[in-house]
């Protein structure tokens, strides 16, 4: 008899095989691809043995070249060869130059939000500039591997908000590749280091990058990660301590800011090179020949260094505390500290963070790698390749989201810092009497007002049956996917009818409008609930006047005589009057006043509709 394999709906008819699956850590300044083999998560070489891929993509005029070719071209054709896409990923072009540094590009506005660099093969952007990255990263796994990847998990930085998130996923799809998910990298690193295998505990990520920075406070419990806090920076990383060496060596040299783009990329280069010896070194000799000829000989030694880059590691000591604070955590109560990305080498990072968190931070593993590592290991557990033995990841939100609401007030629907994934829905209503279309805005930030939130994206929902006002009942929907990316649905619930929207909101969150978020929300919290206050009394006097003057206009003379008319009309004019001003105690005791000044013209209101109700009937038909 034939035997004949049998395997479950969905599944491998060959249940022995492997699909193939890779993580990908998308660098600032090196990028790698992992995957796992023989049980454990490996990164891969290309065909020189080299791990990092340099995330440099130069566009000649025949072909585009990426990873170390195409940084050895850097400095003799900086317009054409573009570094670091991953500080500019997701953005605008107003916000790229508001990140303070000069960047040896021509950029090029478009109709669009989103910024291109011109270069000698067209206008392009940094979303396919990262393209260009992960397609070389992708080729170098299938190679390796010899078979088509089923898929990929890309990392991101924790504090990357919703456009880059979806930029990072729209270069991965413009790259051919599936993506399993976005992963957080501090999540990833922690994976990676094992901490899964331990007892349950708390633990921080560490992820200074070549462009970015993240604090992650994580929790351990039974087997499954949560991500109690997250903080971060994602324009601060080493191309900043980079370029704080080269500013030294610019003033010493007498070089003025407007240099050329050559010089200044040979001067980060030294810079680079610079701070990776004094890694290992007290001292290191500095070689400049400038385009004049002159040739100037210096000395760098490490206390001086750990004067420049200091403010830099303070910045990311304040992140480290804000997230402590958002946990509810004091630095002792974290177990272990994982130093994740290259810049963690640097030996004063290293002591600094030892000095915040009281306890020595770990740095065994290679900090370069340990991101792909992680990612390439969530990898096969989404492929389908580790059965049972998953391990749940589950991340934060890092800004609250919410709606607009009447008067230009915000309401939360899901606070920063929630799990994700993760749906929330709630209920509103509308203001007028047969309103027939809403507009939904939807907002992120952590403060009161609209004015001081950022505007994700407007919708409306329209074709409501006309009612009046506050019997409509509309339920807004909120979703958030494992990547982060948020859709809205907002649906009348007697007639159905419904509006929908993923979330893909215009480049441009500054790291400095972040920041300021959560700062001022802290800071000016006890302002915003006045603000609060005030404006939701605003809005319940014009309810209130709305509603009067709508009676009015109905039934007021033929319920009402002069004397009457004239009180209420009083009493209305004086709610106007203290409405418009600043003192919501008193907008509250006005409303009170107009409301028992109209309270005989409500209870004649009351009284005619109840005879027009029974007009006709007999008293036992409504026993």
């Amino acid at each position: 008899m034939a035997l004949l394999q049998i395997s479950e709906p969905g599944q491998s008819v060959a249940p022995h095989q492997r699909r193939l699956a890779a993580g990908i850590d998308l660098g600032t300044t090196n990028s790698l691809v992992a995957t796992v083999r023989s049980g454990s998560a490996v990164t891969l070489p290309d065909g020189e043995g080299r791990h990092l891929l340099p995330s440099v993509v130069r566009f000649g005029g025949d072909a585009v070249i990426v990873g170390a070719e195409a940084k050895a071209a850097a400095v003799d054709d900086p317009l054409n060869t573009v570094a670091s896409a991953k500080r500019l990923i997701g953005r605008g072009l107003d916000d790229i130059e508001r990140l303070g540094n000069r960047l040896p590009y021509q950029f090029v506005r478009t109709d669009t939000a989103v910024p291109r660099i011109r270069t000698r093969r067209g206008d392009v952007s940094p979303v396919e500039v990262s393209a260009e990255i992960l397609k070389a990263l992708a080729a170098r796994a299938e190679s390796v591997l010899g078979g088509e990847l089923s898929g990929v998990v890309v990392t991101v930085p924790a504090y990357f908000d919703e456009a880059q998130r979806q930029a990072t996923k729209d270069a991965a799809r413009l790259a051919g590749l599936k993506i399993f998910r976005l992963l957080n990298e501090p999540t990833a690193a922690a994976v990676a280091y094992g901490l899964d295998k331990n007892a349950d505990g708390v633990h921080a990520i560490y992820d200074l990058g070549g462009g970015t920075f993240d604090i992650s406070i994580l929790r351990l419990r039974r087997g499954v990660f949560e991500v109690l806090a997250t903080s971060g920076d994602s324009a601060l990383g080493g191309d900043d301590l980079d370029r704080a060496v080269a500013r030294w060596i610019m003033a010493r040299v007498g070089v003025e800011d407007n240099a050329s783009h050559r010089l200044l990329r040979r001067l980060l280069r030294d810079a680079c090179a610079a701070k990776e010896a004094l890694s290992t070194a007290d001292r290191v000799p500095l070689h400049l020949e400038l385009p004049n000829g002159v040739r100037w000989e210096g000395e760098l030694d490490r206390a001086t260094f750990d004067a420049l880059v200091d403010p830099l590691i303070a910045k990311t000591l304040v992140a480290c505390r804000r997230c402590l604070r958002d946990a509810g955590l004091r630095p002792d109560a974290v177990q272990d500290v994982v130093m994740v990305g290259g810049s963690t080498r640097v030996p004063r990072i290293r002591e600094r963070v030892e000095e915040l968190f009281g306890t020595p931070p770990l740095v065994e593993i290679d900090p370069d790698r340990v991101v792909a590592i992680g990612a390439a290991l969530q990898a096969d557990v989404l492929a389908g390749n580790k059965g049972g033995d998953e391990v749940l990841l589950l991340d934060v939100i890092p800004l609250s989201l919410g709606l607009e609401t009447m008067g230009g007030l915000v309401e939360k629907i899901i606070p920063r810092n929630t799990t994700i994934p993760v749906a929330r829905a709630q209920e509103f209503t509308t203001f007028k009497d047969g309103q027939t279309a809403m507009v939904i805005h939807v907002l992120q930030g952590e403060r009161e007002l609209v004015a001081d939130c950022r505007s994700l994206v407007r919708f409306e929902l329209r074709e409501i049956p006309p009612m009046m006002a506050g019997a409509a009942r509309i339920l807004v929907s909120f979703e958030v996917d494992a990547d982060g990316l948020l859709s809205v649905t907002a649906r009348e619930q007697s007639s159905g009818v419904k509006a929908q929207v993923e979330v893909k909101p215009s480049y441009g969150l500054t790291d400095a409008e972040i920041e300021s978020m959560l700062r001022d929300a802290t800071a000016r919290a006890g302002e915003d609930l006045q603000a609060r206050r005030l404006h939701e009394q605003q809005v319940e006097a014009e309810r209130t006047l709305a509603a009067l003057r709508a009676a009015l206009a109905s039934d007021g003379d033929a319920l009402l005589d002069a004397t009457e008319r004239g009180l209420v009309e009083d009493a209305l004019s004086k709610l106007e009057r203290i409405a418009a001003g600043g003192d919501a105690e008193a907008i509250r005791i006005a409303v009170g006043d107009l409301e028992k000044a109209c309270d005989f013209y409500v209870e004649r209101r009351m009284n005619r509709s109840i005879r027009a109700a029974v007009a006709g009937h007999k008293v036992e038909e409504f026993e």
